[in-house]
């Protein structure tokens, strides 16, 4: 956009001073160049009346005196002709000069010259101008005129020049001016784009300070200053009714579950009370992954907005994370066998890549069943990805892109739903992709990219 309208503003500027240093040009070329032919034609005129004077009196001593002191002054050369052809005055150019007396013979026929085209700064040469002896009747001889051009055009050429020059700095002070006009336009809107840019970052307090630009923009930033306003007081609320929520139904939980294991102890009805603390205990997971999942947004909320990144060795943290859970996969006959990877560096801080790890590792061995095997590679790039994927059961292609949703569970599978959901706010957030597959010919497998640190 800014490039169009500085090309825009620019070749209206042109074309504005085009228009008024042209013809201005042409028209100072035009009157010098009448003021040159109209001063020889004077000169002219004035040696044809010594000549009808000279010849009437039969005395040619003040025409030539004039023709001399004209000739030295101005260079011009002025040849003199009566009526019979006879040279009368020849000061600086030859009778038998062909040009010259075609226009002597020109002028003894009463012809009117012809105006020389217009001069310019790089015109150059001599112009012949004839003037007939007496008067249109009775013609006694004539004057031919040749002079040089080169003195109209020095001046046309300082005229020109200094035109030129007025027009340069036109085109300076306009492009100037086109320079801060389309700044001052364009200004709010690039603050409203970065304004934009962070708001996506998740920065939702971004408030955009406008002091300049068409009050238009200025009331749009003001809009957009109330509605990042309105959007992190809602995201605030949000977070903080699924924290509250969250906090305050643990009490009551807590109490119930003290009465339902007081109630245990009893004997009593102990399939009821067995079947109610499952229950229980669901609840109680599903609030501690509301209250996990209040913590990845608010977390992934203040990374996207942080300005300087954490960095971990996911090799490292894969590997502590795979060697808590041996225990807990043995238990569940479930094998983790992978290769030790080489150091990947990447753009996270460890304690949120082990919390994707534990979720990604403890899904897996959940939900591979007995006798599976879990494994996992990598490859580095601009993205490091991490692969961990098993040979279990898996789940159906159309269920593959609902594993991310919140408080999604395929059939009556144990837990809240929420484990995967968090992973992928987590991953996200760094600027790095959480997808799941199926691994053929059975099984799931969860692919990370994480942006690596460049070496």
């Amino acid at each position: 956009m800014r490039r169009r309208l500085l090309l825009v503003l620019l070749a209206f500027a042109v074309v504005a001073v085009a228009g008024f240093a042209v013809p201005l040009l042409l028209s100072t070329a035009e009157s010098r160049t009448n003021e040159f032919v109209l001063s020889r034609t004077t000169d002219a005129a004035r040696f044809a009346a010594l000549a009808q004077t000279a010849l009437a009196e039969g005395s040619t001593d003040q025409l030539r005196a004039e023709v001399a002191a004209h000739s030295k002054l101005f260079g011009d050369g002025v040849l003199v002709v009566d009526a019979r052809r006879n040279v009368i005055v020849a000061e600086g150019l030859s009778p038998d000069d062909p040009v010259a007396l075609t226009a002597a013979e020109a002028a003894l026929r009463n012809q009117i010259e012809p105006r020389p085209d217009d001069l310019r700064p790089w015109s150059s040469g001599d112009v012949l101008v004839s003037q007939a002896v007496g008067t249109g009747v009775r013609v006694n001889g004539a004057v031919v005129l040749r002079t040089s051009v080169e003195p109209a055009v020095a001046d046309i050429r300082v005229s020109w020049a200094g035109i030129l020059l007025g027009a340069i700095v036109a085109l300076l002070a306009a492009a100037v001016l086109v320079l801060r006009i389309t700044r001052w336009v364009l200004r709010p809107i690039d603050q409203l784009a970065a304004g934009m840019h962070r708001m996506t970052q998740g920065r939702g307090d971004t408030h955009v300070e406008v002091v300049s630009g068409p009050p238009e923009l200025r009331g749009l930033a003001d809009e957009f200053n109330e509605m990042s306003d309105a959007l992190a007081e809602s995201a605030e609320r949000q977070r903080a009714l699924v924290a509250d929520v969250s906090h305050q139904l643990r009490n009551p939980m807590a109490a119930l579950r003290l009465r339902l294991d007081g109630l245990a102890d009893r004997q009593e009805d102990e399939h009821d009370v067995r079947q109610m603390q499952v229950e229980l205990e669901r609840l109680e997971d599903l609030l501690d992954g509301m209250m996990a999942l209040a913590s990845a947004d608010s977390t992934a909320t203040d990374l996207a907005a942080a300005e300087t990144e954490a960095q971990c060795d996911a090799a490292t943290v894969l590997a502590e994370r795979v060697e808590s859970w041996h225990d807990a996969a043995s238990a569940a006959g479930v094998q983790l066998a992978g290769q030790p990877l080489p150091p990947l560096p990447v753009r996270c801080s460890d304690s949120e890549l082990a919390q994707v790890l534990d979720v990604v590792l403890d899904n897996a061995i959940k939900y591979a069943g007995r006798g599976a095997t879990v494994t996992w590679s990598s490859s580095p790039g601009d993205h490091v990805t991490l692969d961990i994927r098993d040979n279990g059961p898996g789940v159906a292609e159309k269920d593959l892109p609902r594993l991310t949703e919140r408080f999604w569970r395929a059939g009556a599978a144990p837990g809240s739903g929420l484990g995967l959901a968090i992973a992928e706010r987590l991953v996200t957030a760094r600027g790095g992709t959480f997808e799941l597959y199926r691994v053929r010919p059975h099984g799931l497998g969860v692919r990370m990219r994480l942006p690596a640190v460049p070496t």
